[in-house]
């Protein structure tokens, strides 16, 4: 599955659509998830999509299992999608060295 959260952005085809982070963390908390592409700021002004990569960054931390999807920024937000991406490359250090690598 293919997952878009955005508030405001058309989805793109072939993505299901959140948005709100506990949509997507509910449909994270399957494990079906293959592409996951985020915006930032959601349009309530107290949540953002970067709670999504604080969870699945918790989440693989604590389960070496947990299987993680592919994922794009597309937030317009230059500061939190730089900060999303470090998130990213974090996940992908904790799996390494669960891993052994």
């Amino acid at each position: 599955m293919k997952v878009y959260l955005d508030d405001e952005r058309t989805t793109p085809e072939g993505y299901t659509r959140t948005y709100t982070v506990d949509e997507t963390i509910t449909l994270l908390e399957t494990r079906q998830i293959t592409h996951l592409s985020l915006d930032n700021d959601l349009g309530d002004g107290y949540t953002c999509g970067y709670a999504v990569m604080d969870w699945i960054e918790e989440a693989v931390y604590n389960d070496p299992t947990f299987p993680i999807p592919h994922i794009t920024i597309h937030s317009a937000n230059p500061v939190r999608a730089a900060s999303m991406k470090q998130t990213i490359e974090s996940i992908n250090r904790i799996r390494q060295r669960q891993q052994g690598e």
